[in-house]
This record gives structure tokens, C-alpha cells and sequence, in this order.
């Protein structure tokens, strides 16, 4: 089955380029740039595609003879819009890897012309947000009262990506978000903590604008979502301040720079820390009278996981499982993909 892997070039791409014919997929790579296309295409005897998101028509040429494509070009928040609309003109279904609630939130309010259109909008088909949007749905069926959902995440090993670190870098200074009383709420980044306990050992988290605040409503229907992420107390300290120099963190200048430092020292974790890392789930549901529900869960490291769930997900959607419109990946699939990912969530104690 043949699908288009745009930003093929990128980290997270890669890792799936030896891995797509055990999912029974062909790829046909694409990017802006042949230097960096064109190599992986003869080294894994792919056919590939150059053209740049900026011109529609090169897009939409692009997509040509591909059922769906896998768009692995961040940050999002720029390229995600462009390849959608592509997708809709050419009914190409349309998968990606992205964490960012402004493009699930983007992809929500394309829903109507999806459906017109016939094809799937699924962002989020790697570990932001697969996972976790699983374990919401599991504990939501715990309690499906439920009003409040907290998730939480740690891990141990790994690293970041190149393309990680610059979406986190676009993101700087704009603070926190959580979802409230049904609504997209911005915070400062932080506002919460919790000691909590995975599987492994308590670690000390923080609240963090991760998709799932976005997406868990989509799934579940609970209208309180706040989503936490392991860190240190000390990291977590420094944050005290930072509402005074947000606004030199928005500025242009200070994201170059970011970026800048980015390019020159930063890849992605190597195989072996990918191969010895692990990432921890955690999620607690609570209802109007009190009850409470805990649920865990460890995956594989999280490029490792997202290479595996995106293209078992491509693959589903082009065998005809998919429906069109918007949709979240357990919300699409059910809580059903984490066996298919030989993963199994645990509903352990509370507290």
C-alpha cells in the first residue's frame, strides 16, 4: 500500500523507513530539499517527490497516486494547515506525528469538509498522542462519569529530537494549557504539580500544554483535562520567575537563537538509548461524587513507539478501517491499539 512520507528526512522519518514493510506499506518519500530526499530514496529503493508545503500546487501534484500520507514535517503549527488542505482537494487521507494542540484543534474545525470529502484527518498518530489518548478512553470506561482527567508522563533514557526541540523552541514563553469546564484554558506553564507514582518509582511533575488536552476531550467527553510531564523540582523552581521574561521568550530573536543552538548540537537519542528507554503513563479519572480511577502504562521510548503507531496506523486507514472526519486515534480505533502495539494498560490501586 502506497502512502506519501512528507519530511522524510527528519528523525523520527527515518526510523520508519525499514520498518514500513512490516506493515505491509510502501513509502514514497518527500520533502523540500533532493539532497536530503533523494539519498534515502536510493538507499532504501523508494520512489521520492520534492516540493515545498509554500506552493499548492506542487502539493497537491505531489500527493498523486498515494492513498494517504504521513506528514512528518514539524513544527506543525506551520506545515500542518497546507498538507490538510492538499489532502481535502486531492481526498487524500491525512495522518501526523504531532503533540500540538493548535493543529488537533485545526484539524477538528476541518471536520465537516472531511467528511464532504470522503477522507481521515488523524493527527497525532505517534506517541503524542497514541498512548495516552488510549488511556483516557480505558479509564473513561472505568468511570464514565468521569469530569476530570489528569494524565501524566516520565521517562527514562532517550532524548530529544531535532524537530522536538524547535517546536518546543516555537512554543517558548507562551506559558501552559488545560481544558476546563469543556474550554481550552491558557495557564502559566507549571501551575500544577503533583508527585505521582508509575510504574517504575514517584517522580515529581509539572503541568504542561501537551495534545492531550486537545484530544482526551474529543475521546472521552470529560471536560476537565490537565495533563502533567516528570521533571525536577529544581527545573520546575526556575520556572517561578519566567512569567516576567515571557515576552523576551516570544520575541523572534530569542527562538532564532534558540533554533541556532539547536541545529548545532542536537540529532535525536541514539539507537541504544532508544533501545534501553522506556516511557511511563500514568492517568487518574475523577467523577462529581468522588470516585476515582488510576490506570498505568509503560511503552517503549517514545520515537521508537511513534514509528510503530504511525505507520500501524497509515496501515489501518488504507486496509479501509478508517472513518472520514476528524478523528483521535483511540477515538478511530478504540483502546484496541495498544495490543495491537503489544502494549497493556493496568488498572492498579488508587492513590
Amino acid at each position: 500500500m502506497r502512502f506519501l512520507l512528507y519530511g522524510a528526512n527528519g528523525y523520527t522519518a527515518q526510523l520508519m523507513l525499514p520498518l514500513a514493510a512490516q506493515y505491509g506499506l510502501t513509502p514514497v518519500l518527500a520533502g523540500r530539499s533532493a539532497e536530503k530526499i533523494r539519498p534515502l530514496a536510493e538507499q532504501f529503493d523508494f520512489e521520492y517527490r520534492v516540493f515545498d508545503l509554500n506552493d499548492p500546487q506542487a502539493v497537491d501534484k505531489g500527493l498523486e497516486g498515494c492513498g494517504a500520507v504521513l506528514h512528518c514535517a514539524g513544527p506543525f503549527a506551520y506545515t500542518a494547515r497546507p498538507m490538510m488542505e492538499a489532502c481535502l482537494r486531492q481526498r487524500v487521507h491525512y495522518l501526523d506525528i504531532t503533540g500540538e494542540v493548535a493543529v488537533f484543534e485545526l484539524a477538528n474545525s476541518l471536520d465537516a469538509q472531511a467528511r464532504e470529502r470522503g477522507i481521515t484527518l488523524l493527527p497525532g498518530s505517534g506517541f503524542d498522542v497514541v498512548p495516552t489518548d488510549c488511556l483516557a478512553q480505558y479509564l473513561s470506561q472505568l468511570l464514565p462519569d468521569a469530569t476530570h482527567l489528569l494524565l501524566a508522563f516520565g521517562q527514562s533514557g532517550g532524548g530529544l529530537s531535532h524537530g522536538t526541540a524547535v517546536t518546543m523552541a516555537d512554543g517558548a514563553g507562551e506559558g501552559g494549557l488545560v481544558r476546563r469546564n469543556g474550554r481550552i484554558t491558557r495557564v502559566p506553564l507549571g501551575h500544577r504539580t503533583e508527585w505521582i507514582h508509575f510504574s517504575d518509582k514517584h517522580r515529581f511533575c509539572m503541568a504542561i500544554p501537551w495534545g492531550d488536552v486537545a484530544t482526551a476531550y474529543y475521546t472521552t467527553g470529560i471536560p476537565n483535562i490537565e495533563v502533567l510531564r516528570a521533571t525536577s523540582p529544581r527545573s520546575h523552581r526556575a520556572l517561578r520567575w519566567q512569567w516576567a521574561y515571557n515576552w523576551l521568550l516570544r520575541t523572534r530573536f530569542m527562538r532564532d537563537l534558540a533554533k541556532k543552538k539547536i541545529d548545532q548540537r542536537l540529532t535525536g537519542p541514539s539507537e541504544d538509548r532508544r533501545a534501553s528507554g522506556k516511557m511511563y503513563l500514568w492517568g487518574q479519572v475523577l467523577n462529581a461524587q468522588g470516585d476515582i480511577r488510576e490506570a498505568r502504562l509503560t511503552t517503549p521510548e517514545g520515537y521508537t513507539l511513534t514509528a510503530h503507531s504511525a505507520l500501524l496506523l497509515v496501515a489501518k486507514t488504507l486496509r479501509g478501517e478508517a472513518r472520514p472526519g476528524f478523528w483521535t486515534p483511540a477515538g478511530l480505533f478504540g483502546t484496541g491499539l495498544l495490543g495491537e502495539l503489544g502494549l497493556v494498560a493496568d488498572a492498579g490501586t488508587n492513590g
